[in-house]
C-alpha cells in the first residue's frame, strides 16, 4: 500500500548570496535531512534555459526512425528509447516510460583520452535536421559545469574541506560531465502495478543539477528503509535547479551526506527534464575523506576509481546494446 503522498519544501541556496557561511549552512542541513535542495541566482538567463528545452523537444519531436540512427555507443554518447534504462527491476515490469539523450564530454576520435570509457566523440543530429542543436547543449554543458563547480565549493565547505578541494585535477579539473536530456511521454505511472517513469534510484555520481518543466513528477523518499515507504513531491522552481548528492558523495563523506532515493510517478501529460550529472575524472580514488572518519566511525566502504564505479553502474540499468542489432537502420 502507498503512503500519503505530501509536497516537500527543500531548502534554497542562491548562489548569488555573499554570506557563503549561510549557504553553508543551508546546504549542510539539506544533505544531513533529504540530499535534496534548490539553487537559484546560478547565472544561466531564462532565456537560454527555455532555448535548451525547445531544441530538446525538436530532437524528442523527430520520427523515432531519424532517432534510432544515434542510439546511444558503448560510450553512452546518444539516444535511449523508450523502455531502455530499468532503474528498478526489482519493482518494474517493464522498462522506464522516458526516453533520453547522452552528452558527454567532447574529445576527438583521435585522441588518446577518447579510448577511456565515457569520453570521446558526441553524437549529434545533422544540421540539416536541427541546425542549432550542437551549438546550444555545448553552450549549456559549459554553462552547467560552471554552476556544479560552484556547489562543489559549497559542499567542500560543508564537510570541512578547503574550499577548492573538488576544483583539483584528478576531481573536476577533468570531470566526466554528462548532459542527459530526457521526455517522459504521457502515460500514467502506477506504482502498484510497477509502471513508473522512472524507477527508485540514486544517482551514481558527485552531484547532479536537474532543471525540469513546469510539470510535477520527480519524488523522493528520505529514508529508503521505512516501511512503508513515504514519498514526497518536489515542485518545480522555474529558473533554477532541483541539487542532488550522488553515491559516490556519499562514500566520500562516509554515509554523512546521503544520495537519497528518488523516481518520477507522472499523471499522465509529458514531461521535459535536463539532468546534468558531475563526476571526478577517471582515475579519481573515492574513499573516505580525511574529515568524514574517526576510530568511532570508520570507513564504511572501500576505495574504488570513479571509471571503475561508473562502468558498473552504468552496465547494470541499461539494456545491452547488442539487442538493437536490428533495428538501428
Amino acid at each position: 500500500m502507498e503512503s500519503p503522498i505530501s509536497r516537500t519544501n527543500l531548502n534554497c541556496i542562491s548562489l548569488a548570496d555573499p554570506d557563503v557561511q549561510k549557504s553553508v549552512a543551508l546546504l549542510k542541513q539539506a544533505c544531513l535531512d533529504s540530499g535534496f535542495f534548490y539553487v537559484v541566482d546560478h547565472g544561466i538567463s531564462q532565456e537560454f534555459m527555455d532555448e535548451v528545452f525547445s531544441q530538446s523537444k525538436k530532437f524528442f519531436d523527430l520520427p523515432h526512425s531519424e532517432k534510432m540512427k544515434l542510439l546511444r555507443d558503448e560510450k553512452n554518447r546518444g539516444y535511449t528509447p523508450m523502455l531502455d534504462e530499468i532503474l528498478d527491476p526489482e519493482n518494474q515490469v517493464n522498462g522506464d516510460y522516458k526516453e533520453g539523450y547522452y552528452i558527454g564530454v567532447e574529445v576527438p576520435a583521435d585522441d588518446p583520452e577518447a579510448n577511456r570509457p565515457f569520453y570521446g566523440p558526441n553524437q549529434w543530429p545533422s544540421k540539416e535536421v536541427l541546425p542549432k542543436w550542437r551549438e546550444v547543449m555545448e553552450q549549456y554543458h559549459r554553462e552547467a559545469l560552471r554552476v556544479a563547480k560552484s556547489v562543489a565549493r559549497i559542499i567542500a565547505l560543508a564537510l570541512d574541506l578547503d574550499v577548492d578541494f573538488f576544483d583539483r585535477p584528478e576531481m573536476l579539473g577533468e570531470p566526466i560531465a554528462t548532459l542527459r536530456l530526457l521526455h517522459y511521454e504521457g502515460k500514467v505511472s502506477n506504482p502498484a502495478k510497477g509502471v513508473y517513469g522512472a524507477g527508485a534510484h540514486s544517482d551514481y555520481g558527485l552531484i547532479t543539477l536537474l532543471a525540469t518543466d513546469d510539470v510535477v513528477g520527480l519524488q523522493i523518499c528520505k529514508d529508503k528503509n521505512a516501511q512503508p515507504q513515504v514519498w514526497e513531491y518536489v515542485a518545480p522552481v522555474k529558473g533554477g535547479f532541483i541539487v542532488n548528492l550522488g553515491d559516490m558523495l556519499e562514500r566520500w563523506s562516509n554515509s554523512i551526506f546521503r544520495s537519497t532515493l528518488h523516481r518520477v510517478v507522472l499523471d499522465g501529460r509529458e514531461r521535459y527534464s535536463i539532468a546534468y550529472f558531475v563526476e571526478p575524472s577517471h582515475d579519481c580514488v573515492v574513499e573516505c575523506l580525511p574529515t568524514c572518519k574517526s576510530e568511532s566511525n570508520p570507513p564504511k566502504f572501500p576505495p574504488i576509481t570513479c571509471s571503475a564505479y561508473l562502468s558498473q553502474r552504468y552496465k547494470d540499468t541499461h539494456t545491452d546494446l547488442n539487442s538493437y542489432n536490428n533495428s538501428k537502420a
